[in-house]
Formats: C-alpha cells, structure tokens, sequence
C-alpha cells in the first residue's frame, strides 16, 4: 500500500490544514474547509490536490534538478535582466521535461472520478498552484505561482499542471524565495484541480474577516466585481466595498452592512473559445456598473462565511486568526462559493501595544488623490512606468506611479518608497504587495500616471483616513510612536470627540472608552453635502446647476431623501461599530443658518440672521414646522443604526436646548420619528452649555439621562463674548471662576440625580489644572480630541492619585495614637515636663497635652 506521503493526488475531504508540507497551504486550506466547514453550509466546490510529492518525483524522474541549479548559480534578483532570464530558462527546462507516465494516469484517473461526481463528461476545472512554504505566519506566497481557469478535458488539464508546475520559478517567485532567504529546492508545489464556478457569467471578489487598513478585527472587508475574480488582483478594475459588523452579525441582526461604497466596474473577465487566450475583458453596461454586483443580502452570507472560517481557524491556532478569502458566485447556478482561504499575514504580525502615527507638517498643492492603503507618509523622486518592460529603469527609494501592478512588478515594488495607480481597489494586487511591504499606497486615482508625471518629487500621504493625496513636492512629516501597554486606568472615563467615520478604525485601537461626541456635521458636509430640505423638497430648487449638481451625488438614488439617510446612517454606524460596545454619544446636527446655507440647495431654505451663532441653531430647529421634517431624517438613521444594525451603544445628544419646555417638544418630534427615550435602552443626553441649563439642571434632568458640558458655549455664554471675535478673545478663559463655578454647579445637581455627567473639550489636556478640578468636582467622562486622549488619560491619572492621598490623609486618628503611644513612657514624660518652662508657644502646647494623661491616672 503507497504511503499517505508518496502519494500523488489527495480529495479534500481527506485534507486537513496540518498537511500544508504536502499540498501547500491554499489545498490544506481547502481540504480543512471541505472537510469541516460545508457542515456548517459554508459552500467550497470540490476537488482534489496533486501533491508536492508528484512535483519532486517529476524532477528526480526527468533528471532536471541539476540543470536548474546550475541555471540559478549566479542568480542576480536585483539585475532584473539576470532575473528575467534565468526565470525563463528554468521555466523552460520544467515545461519541457518529460511527465512520468504513471503520474499522468494517477491524474487523469481522479479527473474522471471528478466528472462522475459532477455527473458530466469534461467537467470544467480551475487549476490553481499551491506551494507547500506558502501563507505562513510573516510570509504570503500567494500569486506567486499561476492560475489556469476553465480547463476542460484530461489532455488540457495535464498540459496545465505542466505550467503550473513551472510557475514555481516565475520571476517574482524566485525574487520572492530571494528576499525570505527560502531554499528553492526546500519548497514543493501542488496543484489544485478544483470544479470551476462560472462567476464568468456572474460576479466575483475578495473579503477579509478584518479591515486590511486598520487591522480592525470587528469587521468584515468585501469586495466585489462582475466577471472572474483576477481583475480585482490584477487591480484592473475598481471594485464595490462593503464592510459588515460582525458582533451583531452574529447576533442575528439582518442589516450589519455598517458601510458601502459603489466601484466603477467598468470591465469584466470572461471565458473565450480560444485555447491560446482563454480569457478576455469586455465593457460593463453602464446601467450594470450603477449598481452593486452583488445583493445585500449575498453580502450577508458571505460574511457569515468569514465569521464561520475566521472562528475555525481560530480556534484550531488557538488564538485570534484573521483571515484572507476569495468567493465566486456562479451565473448558471446562482450559488456562493468560497474558493480560497489563507490566514492574514500583515496586521495579525502587528504589536497591538506600539501605536504610531504619521502627521504632515507642511502644505503642498494636492495633484492626485484615491483610495489609501496604510497610514503612512512617504516622499520622493517620482517614477512613472506605464509598462513593465521599463521596471529596469527603477531606483531603490522613489515613489512607483503606474496604471496598475501585478506579481511581474515585485522586483522593484520592494524597493519602493511608495506605490501609486490608476486603477484598483483595496484588495488588488498593489494594496496586498504594499502592505506586507508596510510602504503606503495610494489606488484607483484614475489620473495618477497623467497628474503626477510632471513632478519630479513628490509626497505620498495615507495618514488622513480612507483617502490618500499626492502632493507636488517633498514636504515634512512627523513620525510619532506610543507605547500603550503600560497606560494607567482611570476611574473617569477618557472618551473621544470624533465625527470623521474615516478616521475611526485606525483609532479603536486607542486605549479611550468610547466617543463622547460624535459630531454629525462632518458627515454632512463631506458625505452628503446637499441641505436636507433641498432632497424633500426638489421643486424649490430652480437653479439647473444645482439641480445637476445634485442629480450627480445621489446618482442611483429615485428617493433623494434616502440618500441622505443612507449617508448618515453609515457614518455613524462606522463610529458606534468601531468603539463598540462602548458608548457612543452622536450629536445631532448643529449648524448655524448660515452654516446650513452654505450646503448645495441651501439658501433656498435658510434665513440671513445677524448672529446665527446665538440663533437657529440645535433644538430650536428640531420641533419647528419650517425644519422637522429634515430633523426626522436623521431620526430615521439614527433609528436604523440603533434598531437594524443593532449597534446599541448609540446614545443621542441634543446641542443648545434653551428652556425645558423646548426639550419637551424635541423629545415629541423624535418619538414622532420613531425614536422613543427609553426605548430599546435609548438614552438621550442634552449638551449643557447655556447657563439656564445649569441653572435649572434639575429641571432639565428630569426630562434627560444626562448632560455633556460644552465648555466653549459655555464659558462665551457666561462671559457674554463672541469667542469667534479676535477683538474680544483675549477676555475668553474657561479658567474663568464663574464658569468654574457653573460647572462644579452643574455636576453636583447630576450626581444628586444619578444621571450622567461628561465633558467635551480640550481644557482637561491643554489648561494646567483642569483635568484635576473636574475630577476633583466629580465628573464621570471626559471628551477629548484622539490626539489628546494619552495625555488627557495621565492627567486624570495624575489628579485621582492626588484625590487619593488627600484622601488617606483626613483620618488623622491614627497618627494621633501612635503619638500617644510614645509618649506613655513616663521617664520621657517627666523630662519633656521639666524642660518646657522656658520655650516656645508650641512646646507649651504639648505641655498641656501631657498633663491631662497624669490627671486620668490619679483618677484611677
């Protein structure tokens, strides 16, 4: 009976993930989840693998193994021309080697068992390469080797391993095993000979069971496009993204979807009958590319499927493993499938306890701008190659600008100091390579080898969240790195001020409990930009080129209003998901009427007021007839955010509410919208800046579940100063002793009531002293800005251990006693006595003091 190790084919279903030393990683892989997983109706098409076994035996059989070494001998990877040549050659010397018969029969045997199972004569088959050294823990050596799709028939199959087996030395493979220092004779290769899922008629993608930017793990990153998955990393075309919440996925929740974004699509990958160029890119309809090309609820499955393979292999590691997929979704049949699953390999080898942030110091005209990949900064000579026959031209440490990458390019793209493209996404080739690199990357700029080839320097920049920018020039950039582990905990809570959703996932790792404002204004102006009454009422606008101007950013929308409640339902789920499940406290919208005017639409809706900053603002607006019907618009988001996706931890902040009978009426509009306080565990807090707000705190905490200090309104308010004016901006301090006062006021009446009492600003970081006397008036959080939360967290630190020792030392009894205890001795008594005629005030004091004791004894 042939050992199981000698054998040359294996079924999945006889492969577990410890047989990675003989069939590589990607058929391990598939072998565990065939074997384990399809239980759990995560669907993997099947197949078998040809082993690493056959690969050695097809070497030591053809006598080739000498020849390639000697063809490797004087091997150069940094001479691109000595690499591309010795790669040829060697690739050659495989192809052309003679395949033992008895291999080929083993292989084509199982072929046919594969069409019996499928119950057809040629069934179609991917076949895809597997290196046994491949995915290990700070290695990924995937894409290294070749792809062959759609292959029908034993003839065609056989001469598709042959290839597959000479993909082992392609160019970048070789580079690859260089620059790992792996043997290349310690490394086999298998081959996957797996049922091909026509997603040629359908769509295809990529999805990690984390965020690759952030290295988030509370999320699930998907992409998708139409057309066979090589387009998306190849990075050829610009994909849909979606990102699901996995807590309340697995919870049960139906709409975890937290964010989406629409990829322009505008080719897919589909079989030809032609055997030299099997494959071929064709123009998507437009009406297709509108539209995601995959449903909500597709989207769902698929991330269940992570959750399901993620938990799997975590628990088999025995510990967190995050990891990297790829699905297909078949047009005949309409099915799922996963067709590749390999552990992460950048952010699981991250120190979770170094945080390090990159921040510009200079300005620079922007020239090209897409979507990032890392949050680094970078600048340089820029390079632009167009083909990747001009690689040869590259220098180690300039800025690689191209239309897009693919394996080919990793010679020179290790060398980079950073790599921007026209084309891609997150998940293509360019985004994957820069990230095990840790060099940024900046994709899909469309323009960027157009727009950038002018520069002779320039500067790359993906510090600033999901958006990356290419700047005309070297400018400076700080590096600043934090070492958190050591961080001490507080009593008060540090929380966060945050509005950008874009800046979230790669702040959760901050040592904050929570965001205690949450600032629904930059969702708005970034993400919506139209006034809201401008989307409900589309017949009061008459200018044509706003009309257009709207038209074109709620593109696919029918209902306009919807867009508006789709965007800031996904901003604030990004935040709430991204610090969950600690509380997130969103503000709804504050702008000032001039404010609101200056968004598209919206001076048709807006009044001129003199001082808008003491005007229509915050509650006012909510109840009144002229802007309810916007006010439910948010509602409506809230709503979903907290009632569909599940993210509870949604607390509801109403900015500048005048008098108590105005949060009454506000209290009714949101229940009106279907958001009752108390409902579902809604709380609903007030911003306490105006000084009626703590003059009547009571009141007002009767109608609330708590109060968050505004201390600039506050401090302008009481001091009577416009804090926008630099002619009175000297007298603005919230230092000064009223506002103090107000605000020691206010937290007493909060703790009397037992309702929450928190601060938003940047006082307790910036002003000397004022972390301590708001700990020292006994506040319960503290808001601050994300730069600040280290410091603000030391502060607190700082000032609870300074309450504590003023704390221990009220009970003096102790100390007292162990005086007494000294003193008892008489000999010692009856000298001090003695000697204390003729002194100070003090000494007599405790003269004093000692004649009491002899008195108590006579008693006695």
């Amino acid at each position: 009976m042939v050992k199981r190790d000698e054998k040359f084919v294996l079924w999945f279903k006889e492969l577990g993930i410890e047989d990675v030393p003989l069939v590589g990683g990607k058929n391990a892989s598939l072998g565990e989840m065939y074997r384990n997983l399809t239980a759990k109706k995560v669907a993997i098409p099947n197949g078998f693998a040809i082993t690493a076994y056959a690969y050695h035996y097809i070497l030591e059989k053809a006598g080739v193994k000498d020849q390639i070494k000697r063809v490797l001998s004087d091997l150069n990877t940094h001479d691109m021309k000595n690499l591309s040549d010795r790669g040829a050659k060697v690739r050659k010397i495989i192809e052309n080697a003679k395949f033992p018969k008895e291999l080929e029969d083993e292989i084509v045997r199982e072929y046919r068992k594969l069409c019996k199972f499928f119950k057809t004569t040629n069934v179609d088959v991917a076949v895809r390469s597997s290196a046994t050294a491949e995915d290990l823990p700070d290695a990924s050596f995937a894409g290294q080797q070749e792809t062959y799709l759609n292959i029908r028939g034993a003839n065609n199959l056989i001469a598709a391993c042959k290839k597959c087996f000479a993909s082992l030395f392609t160019n970048r493979a070789i580079s690859y095993r260089e620059d790992k220092k792996f043997d290349h004779f310690s490394i086999g290769l298998s081959i996957a000979v797996q049922k091909m899922v026509r997603s040629d008629k359908s769509s295809s993608g990529v999805m990690f069971s984390i965020d690759t930017e952030s290295g988030f793990p509370n999320a699930v990153f998907l992409t998708s496009i139409y057309g066979l998955g090589e387009n998306i990393v190849q990075g050829a075309v610009n994909p849909d993204e979606f990102y699901i919440f996995k807590p309340t996925l697995k919870k049960g929740f139906k709409s975890c979807i937290i964010s989406k974004k629409l990829g322009s699509k505008h080719i897919k990958m589909v079989y030809t009958r032609n055997s030299k160029k099997p494959v071929k890119n064709i123009p998507v309809p437009i009406n297709q590319r509108e539209k995601y090309a995959i449903t909500d609820d597709e989207a769902h499955t698929l991330a269940k499927w992570a959750c399901i393979i993620e938990d799997h292999y975590s628990k088999k590691a025995g510990h967190f493993k995050p990891m990297d997929m790829e699905w297909a979704k078949d047009g005949v049949t309409g099915k799922l499938y996963i067709v590749q699953a390999r552990p992460e390999t950048v952010h699981s080898q991250k120190k979770a306890n170094i945080l390090e942030s990159y921040v510009l110091k200079e300005k620079g005209n922007l020239i090209a701008q897409g979507s990032s990949v890392g949050e680094k900064i970078a600048s340089g000579p820029v390079n632009v190659i167009k083909d990747v026959k001009g690689i040869r031209k590259f220098k180690k440490g300039e800025i690689l600008v191209t239309e897009m990458t693919d394996p080919d390019w990793e010679p020179i793209m290790k060398i980079a100091s950073a790599i921007v493209t026209d084309r891609g996404g997150r998940t293509c080739h360019a985004a994957i390579i820069s990230r095990e690199l840790g060099i940024p990357c900046i994709v899909g700029t469309k323009d960027g080898t157009h727009r950038i080839k002018y520069s002779k320097k320039a500067t790359v920049d993906c510090s600033q969240g999901s958006n990356g920018y290419v700047y005309d020039k070297e400018l400076k950039y700080q590096v600043i790195k934090k070492n958190i582990a050591n961080i001490p905990k507080t009593k008060t809570k540090v929380m966060m001020n945050l509005g950008n959703p874009e800046q979230a996932f790669d702040l959760h790792f901050l040592p904050n409990k929570g965001v205690g404002l949450a600032r629904e204004e930059f969702i708005i102006n970034s993400y919506i930009k139209v006034h809201p009454l401008a989307l409900l009422h589309p017949e009061k606008v008459k200018d044509e080129k706003i009309k257009k101007q709207i038209a074109k950013i709620t593109k696919g929308y029918k209902d306009k209003s919807k867009f508006f409640v789709d965007q800031l339902a996904s901003g604030v789920a990004t935040l709430a998901s991204a610090f969950y499940p600690h509380d997130v406290v969103v503000r709804m919208s504050d702008f000032k009427s001039n404010e609101y005017a200056n968004l598209i639409g919206g001076h048709y809706f807006e009044p001129s007021e003199d001082n808008p900053m003491i005007g229509w603002r915050g509650a006012s607006r909510y109840y009144d007839p002229k802007y309810a019907e916007a006010f439910g618009l948010e509602c409506r988001a809230l709503r979903r955010v907290r009632d569909d996706m599940g993210l509870k931890n949604v607390i509801i902040m109403i900015p500048f509410c005048r008098t108590v009978e105005e949060g009454k009426k506000v209290l009714r509009t949101m229940e009106k919208f279907g958001l009752k306080r108390k409902k579902n565990g809604l709380k609903v807090y007030a911003m306490c800046e105006i000084p009626a707000n703590v003059i009547l705190a009571d009141q007002f905490l009767d109608i609330f579940d708590g109060f968050s200090i505004g201390s600039n309104d506050l401090t302008q308010l009481t001091l009577g100063l416009d804090r926008d004016s630099e002619l009175v901006s000297k007298i603005y301090d919230e230092r000064n002793e009223a506002v103090k006062i107000l605000i020691r006021q206010v937290i007493e009446v909060a703790k009397r009531k037992k309702k929450h009492m928190g601060f938003c600003g940047d006082a307790p970081s910036s002003v000397p002293g004022y972390a301590e006397f708001l700990v020292s008036c006994g506040i319960e959080s503290l808001s601050v800005t994300p730069d600040a939360v280290i410091n603000t967290i030391l502060h607190v630190a700082k000032a609870e251990e300074k309450l504590r020792g003023k704390g221990k030392k009220k009970p003096a009894k102790k100390k007292v006693v162990k005086k007494k205890k000294v003193i008892k001795k008489k000999p010692a008594l009856k000298k001090t006595v003695k000697r204390s005629k003729v002194v100070t005030s003090k000494v007599t004091v405790r003269k004093t003091s000692v004649r009491k004791r002899p008195t108590k004894k006579r008693k006695k």
